[in-house]
């Protein structure tokens, strides 16, 4: 492939930069119409385990692609070229499936300005790592756990999943947050219910700080029937007692299944 008398193929391998830029949006553009391609001949891939590989597709692995081709340099492009594809994959959906009317994007850069709403959802995206942190600690962390522990398993395929895209109307920037927001609350609840069997479990006693108590109830709701902080240790012996006897799952106090039995 030539441009005028420049070999264009080879002046882009010659540009590390530009290189590797190419590669991660073609690399990229390809995934994304293969993962349509897949969807369209079964909806499994929106729930885990398949979802874990998709999504690390499209959010960790253009960045670890990057960094191994190019080192920063790679790195550096890998994040332009990422940037690049989503807000293309993002006006070519508002294209081919938008509809007359207002979107989530609008309605937000009414209250926030264009400028900030979109610099605010960018600063948010390191935090995608961490999510993949916890997501790793819940495939890999928390099965040993529970067997040694005799805790609650889970079926992650019914927490961690995306369906949004069901949604009427939600397309373009709107469907690509939605997304990023669907896979992240489910990963975290299933996390926090993980830390609820754990907490409720091996510390089942109350903090000093009446505040603390008091934020913590919405994600610990066991919290209120927890040993007092001015008891003692046998206060907490005794309701350990009360709660686990040995013939079922240590779940924490309010699961699903003591309700069940």
């Amino acid at each position: 492939m030539h441009f005028g008398n420049v070999p264009v193929l080879g002046m882009i391998r010659d540009m590390p930069f530009l290189h590797v830029f190419v590669l991660v949006f073609v690399g990229l553009v390809v995934s994304a119409i293969f993962t349509r391609l897949a969807f369209a001949v079964s909806e499994k891939i929106a729930r885990a385990p398949l979802v874990d590989v998709f999504v690390s597709i499209f959010t960790w692995v253009p960045w670890v692609a990057g960094w191994w081709l190019g080192g920063w340099t790679g790195l550096g492009a890998a994040l332009l070229a990422h940037l690049l594809f989503l807000h293309t994959f993002c006006a070519v959906d508002r294209a081919l499936r938008g509809k007359p009317g207002r979107t989530l994007q609008q309605a937000q850069a009414r209250v926030l300005g264009g400028w900030r709403n979109q610099l605010c959802l960018l600063v948010q995206t390191p935090a995608i790592p961490v999510f993949w942190f916890i997501r790793v600690a819940e495939i890999v962390l928390y099965p040993p756990i529970a067997w040694l522990g005799k805790l609650p398993t889970y079926r992650s395929s019914e927490w961690v999943n995306l369906s949004r895209h069901k949604f009427d109307g939600l397309v373009g920037h709107d469907l690509l947050w939605c997304w990023y927001c669907d896979w992240m609350t489910g990963l975290w609840s299933l996390g926090s219910d993980m830390l609820r069997n754990i907490e409720s479990f091996w510390c089942p006693i109350r903090f000093c700080d009446a505040c603390k108590n008091c934020n913590a109830c919405t994600d610990f709701p066991d919290v209120e029937k927890w040993a007092p902080a001015d008891g003692t240790v046998e206060d907490a012996v005794k309701l350990f007692d009360q709660h686990y006897d040995g013939r079922r799952k240590n779940s924490w106090w309010g699961h699903p299944d003591r309700k069940e039995n």
